[in-house]
């Protein structure tokens, strides 16, 4: 089992930036793709990004694409979310997850989330 722990989330004005930390916990936690995900009120939740196990493959919703940069430090058991020039309309709670296995489909197969942490852009 992995445990995960987002912090980070906070109110924020259009064209602000948060960068969006997931602590984990679990001797396999270097071996495991990370994804993020968000869901508004009313929405369901979407794909926002992930990366692989060592850090050098990522996959991007066309959404956040060249604003959001994923990235992680084993070392650490953390995964963050740089997010820049935020929009209102990235507004959502954002969770982190966690799956096991090859480098498939990057955007599903997850069995570990976290409890979210919720980002407001303001206009």
């Amino acid at each position: 089992q992995v445990q995960l722990v987002e912090s980070g989330g906070g109110l924020v004005q259009a064209g602000g930036s948060l960068r969006l930390s997931c602590a984990g916990s679990g001797r396999s936690f270097s071996l495991y793709t990370m994804g993020w995900f968000r869901q508004a009120p009313g929405k369901e939740r979407e794909f926002v990004a992930a990366v692989n196990w060592s850090g050098y493959s990522t996959d991007y919703a066309d959404s956040v694409k060249g604003r959001f940069t994923v990235s992680r430090d084993n070392t650490k058991n953390t995964v963050y979310l740089q997010a820049n020039s935020l929009k209102p309309e990235d507004t959502a709670v954002y969770y982190c997850a966690a799956k096991g296995g090859s480098w498939i489909d990057p955007r599903a197969g997850y069995v570990y989330w976290g409890q979210g942490t919720q980002v407001t852009v303001s206009s």
